[in-house]
């Protein structure tokens, strides 16, 4: 009998895999993942942040197993049931906004974005939508012409999007991040006070292109800026909001209240589920324009309203506060540790965290090194991946014990020790092509 990762390269389609090591997986609990040997691994990515509450949450078991039993159909397309009507109320109270306003249910953060953003430029007659480099909104649509991380992989831009360099204060541009922040407003309000654009779209954290925690008060001044030449600022939740950062919204650091915020994947507590909430204005018109025949099913937004009432219930922006400032102390402990001249940075808000691995010599990105460190977490029982190229992405489920985040951080660090000293076989990395 092959492999499940044989099978698996017999069958499924390449364009679909984002693959840093063979990793098998045939349940989970928790913060844990278990591969057929019965071999435990620690979850330090919960699937790209989708498995946001763990894997087999029994408040999403439960509420996806009742939808399941008793479904009313398989859609909102062209009828209306508790769950979706319901998931769009919860929405509506859990984000802040004035006047009437709006919820469209989508499957992935891909389409609440591409929806948006289509949305904004029927709705405002322009065109032009200010996004930023090294962003990610999403694989399809305008929203993969938006996405600075696309861009840079060759894909065709928007024609009509232009790209501002998002402040990263590890790694300014001109000096000091002060002088980057400035040049970035600077072009923003040149771009917003064209008169063309339709809409601003942002991460609150830049995730995919390298885990960038923006400077205090740059939200805030994008937000102010949008507000004063009457463009509607989009706010990408999508990864590193409802609870990761700290508190229930990203954007909520900056103390902003973004025109349209998108959600996606731990919405859906693992299943395909995702939302846009803003005014009716934008979202109403034009009807029938973003039909989807399974958007706003029965399962999904029942599994959504139960990830949103554990997320409020269970405190888990308090908790991913507390237990990310221990993961966060345990990581930077590494720096002193051996090997520990490989870490450049460590940054984050709650348990979104960015560990930045570095050449010793130069202080440049070392994305050779990067991949060698995933694949020895993953053999020593861990599993994170990278982004940017050279920064781990430690984004664990919300439900991780400080226990479990020392640990993690111990198999990080011996991952790390173990790639620095040459143990890790770069052939056999090299077969896993990740970004």
């Amino acid at each position: 009998m092959s492999s499940l990762y044989e099978r698996d390269a017999a069958v499924i389609a390449g364009i679909e895999k984002l693959r840093f090591f063979p990793l098998e997986v045939v349940s989970g609990h928790g913060s844990t993942l278990i591969d057929p040997a019965g071999r435990q691994l620690l979850d330090l990515s919960a699937t790209w942040t989708a498995s946001g509450l763990g894997h087999g949450h029994p408040a999403v078991a439960a509420a996806v197993a009742a939808a399941v039993r008793n479904a009313p159909g398989a859609g909102g397309l062209s009828a209306v049931h508790p769950d979706s009507v319901g998931l769009a109320e919860d929405l509506l109270a859990l984000v802040p906004g004035t006047g009437e306003r709006r919820v469209y249910l989508g499957h992935a953060g891909s389409d609440a974005n591409d929806v948006a953003l289509r949305a904004c430029r029927y709705a405002t007659g322009r065109r032009t939508v200010v996004a930023f480099e090294h962003s990610y909104h999403g694989g399809v649509g305008v929203a993969m012409g938006v996405s600075g991380v696309h861009v840079d992989a060759g894909a065709a831009p928007d024609p009509d999007t232009v790209f501002l360099p998002y402040p990263n204060p590890f790694r300014p541009q001109h000096g000091d991040v002060a002088a980057d922040v400035a040049r970035c407003l600077e072009l923003a309000e040149r771009h917003l006070g064209a008169g063309t654009a339709a809409c601003l779209i942002v991460e609150p954290i830049l995730s995919d292109g390298g885990l960038i925690v923006p400077p205090d008060g740059f939200l805030a001044a994008l937000h102010e800026m949008c507000r004063r030449y009457a463009v509607p600022m989009i706010c990408d939740e999508v990864k590193m909001g409802l609870g990761r950062p700290g508190t229930l919204h990203a954007f909520d650091h900056d103390g902003v209240v973004p025109d349209i915020v998108t959600f996606g994947k731990v919405l859906g507590g693992g299943l395909p589920l995702s939302a846009a909430v803003g005014p009716a204005a934008v979202l109403d018109a034009p009807p029938a324009a973003a039909l989807l025949t399974t958007a706003g099913n029965p399962v999904c937004t029942a599994a959504g309203r139960a990830v949103l009432a554990t997320i409020v219930g269970e405190q888990l922006p308090q908790r991913a506060a507390k237990v990310g400032a221990v993961l966060a102390d345990s990581l930077e402990s590494l720096r002193t540790a051996p090997a520990g001249e490989h870490i450049g940075d460590v940054r984050g808000r709650g348990l979104a965290i960015g560990v930045e691995l570095v050449d010793p010599a130069t202080g440049d990105r070392d994305p050779r090194f990067a991949a060698q460190v995933v694949y020895r977490a993953w053999q020593l029982g861990v599993v994170v991946y990278y982004v940017g190229g050279n920064v781990l992405e430690v984004t664990p489920p919300l439900v991780l014990t400080e226990d479990e985040a020392i640990r993690a951080a111990e198999i990080v660090g011996a991952a790390i020790e173990d790639a620095a000293a040459g143990r890790v076989d770069a052939e056999e990395v090299a077969k896993y092509a990740g970004w």
